[in-house]
């Protein structure tokens, strides 16, 4: 079985320093939830008062219908996996999986057979007499969960588990990590700084920045429709262009820039005369297109592989960037030929300034 985790109201305060504001969610049972933010957000923070390493100042959290109080962390139904994965590196994998069924009592032959279950789940089955040291950086990943697994959590806890593997791997892990959580059902909350990760994996995002809650939706939602600019301009890349509302009308708002009137999506508490920010991501932005005209002057084009990212600058030095299918570079301006592109009304997103 897994559980619901509910925040209401928590905040933690060290000093004269708040680290978590007045946060809360709720993250329903056999979800994966991803806390997304940079270093310093206070996501760590908010997954050691989960698991009960820390408590916090103000606010509640509950772990299925139990409020934890000051429970310690071996009377919460979690388990928690670190960036580091501390695995004991003169034991073998089976008796790492593990050593919290034998802190438990739990018998030698209970103990194997249970780390040989999991072995299975993990996909390193006839890998338990090995040492830590003589498997990859990916399969100690792999044991590190089954370890935190073994213990039978109703939700996982992971710090950054992947941040110390190169870019393959990590990408291998993000599939391996779903796909685990999907076969055991576990609610998994996951701590990352890596906007592909969490977007990749979660049913889920919360993002936080300076321990304030900034938005919680699902990958697809908080890319196309961010709330606040934090979430805007740190979730993907994006165009930003400023300017001043002139009208709202049936959800689309008209903002007057510096490069003419552009319209898009309108975000909350905008109102004619006020100022106001426009985002646009590069892959909406065109060429001829014939709305939200916008006159550039091609500057460099950076290959990414399957794509480019055509840079343009603007009359007035506003730099913008527009994304290329690789397979389009043929037709794409050379660097100091004027070009124009567009987007639809519906691809870009204005709000009001905080």
């Amino acid at each position: 079985m897994s559980h619901s985790v509910e925040l209401s109201n928590v905040s933690m305060i060290f000093g004269k320093t708040t680290a978590v504001d007045d946060v809360s969610f709720t993250v329903d049972a056999g979800e994966f939830f991803s806390i997304l933010g940079p270093s310093g957000c206070g996501k760590t923070t908010l997954l050691r008062m989960i698991a009960g390493f820390s408590h916090p100042t103000s606010g509640t959290i509950r772990i299925g219908d139990k409020d934890m109080g000051r429970l310690s962390p071996n009377q919460r139904p979690t388990a928690m996996i670190f960036q580091s994965l501390a695995l004991f590196p003169l034991m073998p994998v089976w008796e790492n999986i593990a050593f919290g069924l034998e802190a438990r009592g739990a018998s030698k032959a209970e103990r194997r057979r249970r780390a040989d279950e999991l072995l299975k789940l993990i996909a390193l089955e006839g890998f338990g007499d090995r040492l830590p040291d003589e498997l990859s950086g990916g399969q100690r990943q792999r044991v590190a969960i089954a370890r935190a697994l073994a213990v039978e959590p109703q939700v996982l806890l992971l710090d950054e588990p992947l941040s110390a593997l190169d870019l393959k791997l990590r990408q291998h892990m993000r599939t391996e990590l779903r796909a685990l959580q999907k076969r055991t059902g576990v609610t998994f909350i996951y701590i990352t700084h890596d906007q592909s990760e969490a977007l990749a994996m979660s049913d889920r995002v919360a993002v936080m920045s300076k321990g304030v809650l900034q938005q919680v939706a699902s990958p697809r939602d908080l890319y196309a429709n961010p709330k606040t600019h934090f979430v805007a301009e740190f979730v993907g890349e994006t165009n930003a262009i400023d300017g001043t509302v002139s009208a709202v009308t049936g959800g689309i708002a008209q903002i007057e820039t510096n490069v003419g009137f552009l319209r898009a999506r309108a975000g909350n508490n905008l109102v004619a005369g006020s100022k106001a920010r426009l985002y646009i991501r590069p892959e909406a932005l065109f060429p001829a297109v014939s709305e939200n005209v916008i006159p550039l002057k091609a500057q460099r084009i950076d290959f990414e592989g399957p794509f480019a990212l055509l840079n343009g600058i603007t009359e007035d030095g506003m730099e913008l960037v527009s994304s290329l299918g690789s397979t389009m570079l043929g037709k794409a301006p050379a660097i100091g030929d004027r070009y124009q592109v567009g987007f639809a009304p519906e691809h870009g997103v204005v709000l009001a300034h905080e």
